[in-house]
């Protein structure tokens, strides 16, 4: 990744670039509006942050399950079925060009948004808060992992990846109570993003859900739904896995 220099501080200014508009987006939108249902711009950004800790940590390690469909296609994957490891496994370690430096920004913006929205920081926030970054992240990689398997059917699944992605980034940079109660179910129980940060942020700012009137105790759940959300991506791999019959390369 570094052994190109240009290219590594040309993608590193990109992500920068990248959550920097969209905080700005953020700033310029509640300027003409004070709150969003209830939240300031202190408490969306500090929503974003918690978003992007869970997302980074996401793309920092578990990004290389999207090439999987490229795998199958062109025929790599195959090799993995033959080798005494776990093809999940031998997947995830592929060597890939993947530097922390989002991951790094999104340690640096959450501890400036953890400061700048007034949170009072105990022993029990310092634990809860990675816990919901890893959770966040199983749930990012468990749905991810349910794209990348359809691939063992269809193949080809570029489109709804990037659908689901684009999705995820649009709706979590807002509360969920904005939305209609259709999109807010979805975000919640269907694709459960609301996990990632709304739910979480809701506990941490002592503020009551006005998405789905749930207790805001359920934003303890996040490491929970994470796990369950990785098994069930584990297990429809495995499904896929034993339905899988190659591509004829």
């Amino acid at each position: 990744m570094i052994e190109y220099r240009a290219n590594f501080f040309m993608w590193f200014g990109f992500t920068i670039i990248y959550h920097a508009t969209a905080i700005a987006a953020l700033w310029v939108t509640l300027r003409q509006f004070p709150s969003m249902n209830g939240w300031d711009f202190r408490q969306m950004a500090f929503l974003y942050g918690l978003w992007m800790l869970g997302h980074a940590f996401h793309n920092t390690f578990f990004f290389t399950v999207g090439d999987v469909p490229n795998m199958i296609r062109e025929g790599r994957f195959d090799r993995y079925l033959v080798r005494p490891l776990d093809p999940l496994f031998q997947t995830m370690t592929t060597p890939q060009q993947i530097w922390p430096d989002e991951l790094i920004l999104a340690f640096v913006f959450f501890g400036f948004v953890t400061v700048y929205s007034g949170i009072h920081v105990d022993a029990a926030y310092v634990l809860f808060v990675p816990l919901v970054m890893v959770g966040g992240a199983l749930i990012d990689f468990g749905i991810q992992l349910i794209i990348a398997t359809l691939a063992f059917w269809v193949i080809r699944i570029d489109t709804l990846r990037w659908v689901v992605m684009s999705l995820e980034q649009d709706f979590t940079r807002y509360p969920i109570s904005i939305y209609t109660r259709a999109v807010r179910i979805i975000l919640t129980f269907v694709l459960p993003f609301a996990f990632m940060n709304y739910f979480p942020a809701t506990f941490l700012l002592h503020k009551v859900d006005g998405a789905l009137s749930l207790s805001p105790q359920i934003g303890l759940l996040t490491p929970l739904v994470g796990l369950v959300w990785f098994a069930v991506g584990y297990g429809f791999w495995q499904v896929g896995l034993n339905r899988y019959q190659g591509t004829g390369s």
